[in-house]
């Protein structure tokens, strides 16, 4: 597993998994569920060649694996850097950076994909951070695979899941699926404060 942009304090608030867990259990409960958080791997590389990060790559070149091997991940991800980019950055269509939409870290085009998985002899860039109809989206000359698992997200999107596994030639192969039923709990249900508000609940 890879700790995500949902996986801190902020972003449990908003989105009601903190509220939740207080509404069924504890605070001390939410307390562990942070250590854990803040302990995850803010990336993998599978065999030298494949990296799977959330988010996405760097507002600067030249980054390499050993300096992402050396970020202090024991803490809430911070609004810039290395940190915050792996968490929240996103592929587009076109060369070079710019802005995201989000508010928060970067889109990065496939001239930056293919510089820094050369610059760090890889092959692949395999991440998630996004809905995708399919489950998943091939992009950036087949270099950057985005994989989404949640289906029907937010039970309103009607988006396949998706999987990937790897071939022993690390060739990735897509499983999709479909939602199935669950409780029936409004989306949102326990977010607290503006997003409560935004959403009319």
């Amino acid at each position: 597993m890879s700790r995500g942009n949902h996986e801190s304090e902020r972003m449990n608030e908003m989105y009601g998994f903190t509220g939740e867990v207080k509404a069924k259990y504890t605070s001390q409960v939410m307390d562990l569920f942070t250590e854990v958080y803040n302990s995850l791997p803010l990336g993998h590389v599978i065999e030298d060649k494949i990296l799977v990060v959330h988010g996405g790559l760097f507002s600067r070149d030249g980054v390499t694996l050993d300096e992402l091997r050396k970020i202090d991940r024991f803490c809430q991800p911070p609004e810039e850097g290395l940190m915050c980019e792996l968490l929240w950055a996103d592929p587009g269509p076109r060369p070079g950076r710019w802005p995201s939409m989000r508010g928060t870290g970067l889109q990065f085009g496939p001239d930056i994909t293919k510089q820094f998985l050369e610059h760090n002899n890889l092959k692949l860039l395999i991440r998630s951070h996004e809905m995708k109809e399919e489950g998943y989206e091939v992009a950036h000359d087949g270099k950057c695979i985005t994989i989404f698992s949640a289906p029907n997200y937010c039970d309103q999107m009607g988006n396949k899941g998706a999987f990937i596994t790897l071939t022993k030639d690390l060739e990735p192969k897509f499983t999709q699926f479909d939602a199935v039923w669950h409780p029936d709990v409004k989306p949102m249900a326990y977010a607290g404060g503006y997003m409560s508000s935004m959403l009319g609940m």
